[in-house]
């Protein structure tokens, strides 16, 4: 059974009540009780996390204008209602107001909990519906695309919505699975230039000889093998934006040519001495320290200066760990739709090496493990071979605790009481964590 969801019990009678929660908590369903429909509708709040089953007879309002109400906030939400011997045909008339199922006095442990169960997968379907859309209508948000609550992501969304519509170039760098491609194409869909061409161009993936003609195109016959005319990327990007990847492994030589390029803004393909306007942003991404390859050598320190007229610098995963859980999350729950799984749930040992994984490969790699634990497979291929060599015990429970507490702050909407409460802690000591660990509230 899903422990996210649960069963909200509205009956005035204790033992009723006592009963029902025994029943429940057997078959390893979690519920609540409450006796009254005044308290009921303090606890359902939006996308209430369960369904409710509640008396027809209550004191104060009654289960009908408890149905009726909690229908008004959410249609989707399961509500049962039990009935006494006399009210059977108030609880036929109820079903077809929106009322899930209906048990009448006595009812069986096993009825419950048969009504319980089905109602219960209704609810749960309905929130992945519910959540499926809710991530459609924020994919197209700076939040829902470059994902994290760590400083360092909330920094990089400032910047990248700061420096998105612009025509200054921008070098992006991180190591290898940072990201560093889906922050080029959310600079170009925040843009002007947006219903233009975003063209990629993985610099290390092309032969030398090649190369040249891919990135500035050529005329028939130019050479051997050049039977038609080919656009380069430079020019299909025209209006659009240029993405070049692994931008230090571009040959020197052409380097001068791209320079000339990004300071003229025009082209020539190769056999041709007509020369083309080109109007691209161009982005280019390194995992290398371009400023020190140029001292060395081995890049040009005026394409280096040309190129990071803005830098955007993305942090290695195990740089910010508080992101970790949520990053798992969210590409869990999408294999587990790729796959047409259901997202199992977290065991305590997965949960311990995600947070003490060093992450060489970043978030590439954490999406990996992420599409095996959707499968059924180990998250960890060999659990425990590295998984913590990266973190010690006390950082790792740091990191574990600091993600708990941004969690909760942020469901409260950074009202400490409220999540000292749903923490079970101190708002003191809550307060001095917030303080330790820097956490906005």
């Amino acid at each position: 059974m899903n422990h996210e969801l649960t069963v909200l019990i509205v009956e005035d009678d204790p033992h009723v009540l006592l009963g029902c929660q025994q029943a429940l908590a057997l078959e390893d369903i979690h519920s609540e009780g409450v006796s009254s429909a005044e308290q009921a509708l303090e606890r359902v709040g939006d996308n209430f996390p369960g369904i409710v089953i509640s008396d027809i007879r209550l004191p104060g309002i009654d289960g009908l204008e408890l149905l009726k109400r909690l229908k008004a906030r959410d249609r989707s939400l399961p509500v049962v209602l039990i009935t006494g011997h006399g009210d059977i045909s108030i609880a036929v008339g109820a079903m077809r107001d929106g009322a899930y199922d209906f048990m009448e006095k006595p009812f069986s442990p096993e009825r419950l909990v048969d009504v319980a169960r089905r109602a219960l997968e209704q609810r749960s379907l309905a929130r992945e519906v519910w959540s499926l859309r809710r991530q459609l209508a924020e994919r197209d948000s700076l939040e829902g695309r470059i994902i994290g609550r760590s400083p360092a992501m909330q920094q990089l969304r400032e910047l990248i919505a700061n420096v998105a519509d612009t025509s200054a170039n921008v070098l992006i760098e991180g190591e290898t699975g940072t990201g560093k491609e889906l922050v080029a194409r959310c600079l170009h869909d925040f843009s002007r230039r947006q219903p233009q061409q975003f063209v990629a161009l993985n610099c290390g993936g092309l032969p030398e000889n090649l190369f040249e003609s891919e990135i500035f195109g050529h005329e028939a016959n130019a050479f051997t093998g050049a039977g038609k005319r080919r656009i380069g990327k430079i020019e299909h990007a025209n209006g659009g934006t240029l993405f070049l990847d692994e931008v230090e492994s571009m040959p020197l030589n052409l380097q001068i040519k791209l320079l000339r390029v990004l300071q003229e803004r025009t082209l020539e393909r190769l056999g041709s001495n007509q020369s083309i306007d080109v109007d691209c942003r161009v982005i280019a991404a390194t995992k290398s320290d371009l400023d020190q390859l140029g001292k060395a050598g081995q890049f040009r320190s005026d394409l280096y200066y040309r190129l990071n007229v803005v830098t955007l610098e993305l942090p290695p995963l195990r740089e910010r760990r508080e992101d970790i859980l949520q990053l798992f999350e969210y590409f869990l729950q999408q294999s587990s739709l790729r796959f047409d799984r259901t997202a199992p749930e977290l065991d305590n040992q997965t949960l311990s090496n995600l947070m003490s994984h060093d992450w060489p490969g970043n978030v590439r790699e954490l999406r990996n493990v992420a599409e095996r634990f959707a499968l059924g497979l180990p998250a960890f291929k060999k659990p425990g071979s590295n998984a913590s060599q990266g973190l010690g015990f006390s950082e790792a429970v740091e990191a574990f605790e600091r993600t708990l507490l941004s969690d909760a702050l942020q469901r409260s909407g950074g009202n400490l009481t409220q999540a000292s409460q749903e923490l079970g802690m101190a708002k003191t000591t809550l307060f001095d964590k917030v303080k330790k660990y820097g956490l906005a509230h």
